[in-house]
């Protein structure tokens, strides 16, 4: 399935694009790529956080729902994921709101509480 989404402002680091589409990748439940719709060539891998992060939880202010037309419960929470040593890591510090009715998004930087680069360990492992 694809999911048209738009950026409220353009993800730091990749101005000025705002529309991309979100695909999910077969067999791996909770894993999209996010493809820039101007730019093929840009792609990134996020992850819904409820499935492989279950415990994440960070606090958006109404502000943040506000801008993508959003509440709590109307709102997909991402994590964008990388490789890094060999090991899948992703990006708590920053992740991307999406209304889910809508396709609204805003990838949201939050304080330094959440690391940049945490290592991700397979669902259900301890």
């Amino acid at each position: 399935m694809t999911t048209a989404l738009s950026f409220v402002e353009s993800p730091p680091g990749l101005a000025p694009l705002c529309d991309f589409t979100l695909d999910e990748v077969e067999g791996a439940p909770g894993l999209h790529t996010m493809r820039s719709s101007g730019e093929p060539g840009i792609r990134l891998f996020v992850l819904d956080a409820p499935v492989y992060l279950p415990w994440y939880e960070p606090a958006f202010d109404d502000e943040n729902y506000a801008s993508i037309g959003g509440r709590p419960d109307t709102t997909r929470v991402l994590v964008v994921a990388t490789i890094s040593e060999g090991a899948p890591v992703v990006n708590l510090m920053a992740p991307v709101l999406v209304n889910r009715a809508t396709g609204a998004a805003r990838q949201v930087i939050l304080g330094e509480e959440w690391p940049l680069a945490a290592r991700l360990s397979q669902p259900g492992a301890a």
